[in-house]
């Protein structure tokens, strides 16, 4: 996991995919991650369908 000390609480999400990638981008915001970074996450996350999604932000970060 590349951000083992992020915590984002995906239980209760809609299932929007928007809606978590905001949610992901914004906790790596506010753990201080770089702007490219976070960049670089959107566009592996983006890059295929709605389980890469998950399994992508999976690999960034902790979830619930």
């Amino acid at each position: 996991m590349k951000y083992p000390n992020i915590y984002v609480k995906l239980a209760g999400e809609d299932g929007n995919a928007f809606s978590i990638l905001a949610k992901v981008a914004t906790a790596l915001k506010k753990a201080g991650v770089s702007k490219e970074e976070i960049n670089k996450f959107k566009e592996e996350a983006t890059s295929s369908d709605y389980t890469h999604l998950l399994s992508v932000v999976m690999e960034w970060v902790n979830t619930d």
